[in-house]
């Protein structure tokens, strides 16, 4: 398995199938994924490792290891690692279509709205 790389860390894909897609991400220290959506999938996102912030809607929450939460469809979602260590968690991605164009960002550090 070869991990994809990001400007935020970096992601590899441990299963892709026709009704879930599982990946394995890593985020950096200092880092944060875009502020975004999805219109066809649904997430959830188990800590392995480290200490996040997880902004979902107007709520704000702080997960460690062994703890989970689940991204509903259309949700605005963000995690955020402000840590010195790397957070790394498991995304289980169930819905209609996990390709990474249903990706739909508000913002983003990386310039790529």
């Amino acid at each position: 398995m070869e991990a994809n790389h990001r400007p935020w860390g970096c992601y590899t894909v441990l299963a892709d199938e026709n009704d879930h897609k599982v990946k394995m991400i890593v985020v950096y220290p200092g880092h944060r994924l875009s502020l975004q959506r999805h219109r066809q999938r649904s997430e959830h996102w188990h800590i392995i490792k480290g200490n996040a912030v997880v902004h979902k809607g107007d709520e704000e929450f702080h997960l460690e290891a062994g703890s989970s939460i689940d991204i509903p469809r259309f949700s605005w979602h963000r995690m955020t690692n402000p840590g010195k260590d790397p957070v790394v968690f498991i995304e289980i991605q169930t819905g209609d279509y996990f390709g990474e164009d249903d990706i739909e960002r508000s913002q983003d550090d990386y310039g790529r709205i």
